[in-house]
């Protein structure tokens, strides 16, 4: 039995002098102090030992024990300490090594766009304004000179959340909203996002406007035609060119479409404008008697007028971008470019 328990220990020695690793140690602990481990199967066999040795060769086994667990204990402290100084230089970081040179943000062209035109309108005198983007149909368009049943309805398909409940269409309804709840004079820009509809290479289910409008005693055409032109040539350059063509929007009377000569070639004709000279950067009039007395000014006293247009085609074409779905798939190549 001595010899079998000597022969264990030299084992078990040599087992542990072997192993690499923390689960190398913990399978040489299972092997021989386990359940079923061979000191444990020794043990079984203290049966046939005579009655008169069975002291003697227990204290020997408890001993063979106590080597042995102390042999895969000190093992066991030697790899966890080495596993523990091999993940420290792994994971260490040299803080004298130069940083990697961080990459600043910028502002989206849409954004630096409709800021540009915010800036040029208040320049002017005009106020910013907002309103809900979750509108009443009343304020989209029924105040608006565009009751339920007219035609001009479906030129602005609409989402709908409920029969009187919809996603505002333009940002026009802060214009009726602003007129509700103020006395002229108003001079007010109105940015925001609207929603139709709408989705290809010039159009967006989501997209941006920016409208203006002026309410005022003795507002005309000419003025109109002033303000916009000026507005043209800051936000394009100084020898651009406006073209005023007659059209038709509901709330307003006489009802223009603006051109301004192309950005890119100036007008003399590109891919941009088709060869025109020309492109269309929005939409204006004089606002509609209909819709003062809608919203409880006098026609008799004031007139004014308004204009909208989309913040991403002026985007567009302030910038020469073929395809508005550039402007939301957030290349990061695309917007460094305006950095």
């Amino acid at each position: 039995m001595k010899e079998k328990i000597d022969s264990l220990i030299s084992a078990a020695k040599a087992d542990v002098s072997a192993c690499a690793t923390v689960a190398d140690i913990a399978a040489v602990k299972v092997r021989y102090l386990g359940k079923s481990g061979e000191l444990t199967a020794l043990l079984r066999g203290m049966k046939d030992v005579p009655a008169d040795k069975k002291p003697e060769i227990g204290r020997y086994v408890n001993e063979a024990r106590d080597v042995i667990t102390a042999l895969t204990g000190e093992k066991q402290k030697e790899l966890e300490a080495a596993q523990t100084e091999a993940r420290m230089l792994a994971e260490s970081v040299d803080v004298t090594y130069s940083a990697h040179e961080g990459s600043l943000g910028s502002l989206h062209p849409c954004t630096l766009v409709k800021n540009e035109i915010v800036d040029i309108f208040t320049s002017l005198g005009f106020k910013v304004a907002r309103g809900p983007e979750i509108e009443l149909d009343f304020f989209n368009f029924q105040a608006l000179n565009i009751p339920k049943d007219h035609p001009a309805r479906d030129m602005q398909d609409t989402f709908y959340i409920g029969n009187d409940i919809l996603l505002r269409t333009h940002t026009s309804p802060v214009q009726a909203r602003t007129m509700m709840n103020e006395k002229p004079p108003i001079a007010i820009v109105v940015p925001g996002k609207v929603y139709r509809p709408d989705d290809d290479a010039t159009h967006s289910p989501m997209f941006q406007q920016i409208e203006g409008l002026v309410v005022d005693k003795h507002i005309t055409l000419c003025d109109l035609k002033g303000t916009l032109t000026l507005f043209a040539r800051e936000l394009f350059d100084k020898n651009t060119k406006t073209r005023f063509r007659p059209s038709y929007f509901p709330f307003t009377e006489p009802s223009v479409e603006v051109d301004v000569t192309c950005s890119q070639c100036h007008g003399k004709g590109c891919r941009l404008c088709h060869g025109t000279g020309w492109i269309e950067v929005l939409g204006a009039g004089v606002v509609n008697p209909k819709v003062l007395e809608n919203c409880g000014i006098d026609p008799s006293e004031y007139s004014g007028y308004a204009f909208g247009m989309g913040i991403e085609r002026i985007t567009m074409i302030k910038y020469g971008i073929p395809d508005m779905r550039i402007l939301f798939e957030n290349d990061a190549r695309f917007l460094k470019s305006f950095r």
